[in-house]
C-alpha cells in the first residue's frame, strides 16, 4: 500500500495537533508537531534572552537548538525534547504562545526548521500540522486540510487546556493573543498562513472531534486506495 503525506495547516486553538495525532495513529503514520518545533525554539529563544531583531545573536541561538521527539514511557505519547530536556509543557505555556509567532516569522528560524520538516517527511506516511504545511513545507502533498473554528470557540478550547496544566488564563486575555497571532501568522513576510489552492477546508466550531478525525482518515483512505 502506498504511503502519502497529510498535510493540515489553521488556525491555533483550531484542534489541529490532536486531530493530526489521532489521524496518523488511525493511519499507522508518523506524526509530526511543526508548530511544537517552533514552540521549542521560542523557549529556546526566551532562555537565551535572543534579542530577535539582532540576526547575529539569531543566528548563535540557532546553531545551539535542537529539536527531537520521543514517545513518552509512561504513556507512549510523543513528547518534545529540546537540547535534549523534555519540554513538552513548557512549550504550551501562555509565556511562550505569546511569543511563538514573533519567533515563527523569522526567516532564518523558518528556514532551519522547515528544512528538519522536510527531512522527516521524505519517506512519506506522515501527518504534519501546522500553518505553511501545504503551501511551503509540503507543497505536493496528497491530502491538504486547512482547519478553522470561531475565535471564540477556539479561546475556550484553548483556557480548558491551560487549566488542565495547571495555569489560569482569562478568556479575554487567550482571545486577544489567539487574534493577535491569526494577524502575525496571516500578515507575515515568511511563509504566511494561507490555504491552499487545493486544501480541503474544515470548520470544527461545532463539530466533534471524532467527527473531524474521522473525515480526514477518509479523505486520506481515498487518497491512499
Amino acid at each position: 500500500m502506498r504511503k502519502i503525506v497529510v498535510a493540515i495547516d489553521g488556525f491555533s486553538g483550531c484542534g489541529k495537533s490532536s486531530t493530526a495525532k489521532t489521524v496518523a495513529k488511525e493511519l499507522g503514520y508518523t506524526y509530526i508537531d511543526s508548530g511544537a518545533m517552533y514552540r521549542a525554539a521560542t523557549l529556546h529563544f526566551l532562555n537565551r534572552m535572543t534579542v530577535l531583531t539582532n540576526p547575529v545573536e539569531v543566528e548563535k541561538s540557532l546553531d545551539t537548538l535542537s529539536i527531537a521527539f520521543h514517545p513518552s514511557e509512561e504513556n507512549g505519547r510523543q513528547e518534545t525534547f529540546l537540547n535534549g530536556l523534555n519540554v513538552e509543557e513548557e512549550i504550551r505555556s501562555m509565556r511562550v504562545s505569546e511569543n511563538v509567532s514573533e519567533v515563527s516569522k523569522i526567516k532564518e528560524v523558518r528556514v532551519e526548521l522547515v528544512a528538519q520538516q522536510q527531512k522527516l517527511g521524505k519517506k512519506k506516511g506522515v501527518v504534519m500540522d501546522g500553518r505553511d504545511i501545504g503551501t511551503v513545507v509540503f507543497p505536493d502533498a496528497e491530502l491538504k486540510v486547512f482547519m478553522t473554528a470561531d475565535l471564540l470557540i477556539r479561546a475556550e478550547r484553548r483556557q480548558k487546556e491551560l487549566l488542565e496544566r495547571g495555569e489560569l488564563v482569562e478568556l479575554d486575555k487567550i482571545a486577544n493573543n489567539l487574534k493577535e497571532r491569526d494577524r502575525i501568522d496571516s500578515t507575515r513576510k515568511e511563509s504566511p498562513l494561507l490555504k491552499a489552492n487545493d486544501a480541503v477546508e474544515i470548520d470544527t466550531s461545532f463539530m466533534d472531534f471524532e467527527d473531524q478525525v474521522n473525515q480526514i482518515v477518509e479523505l486520506a483512505k481515498k487518497k491512499i486506495a
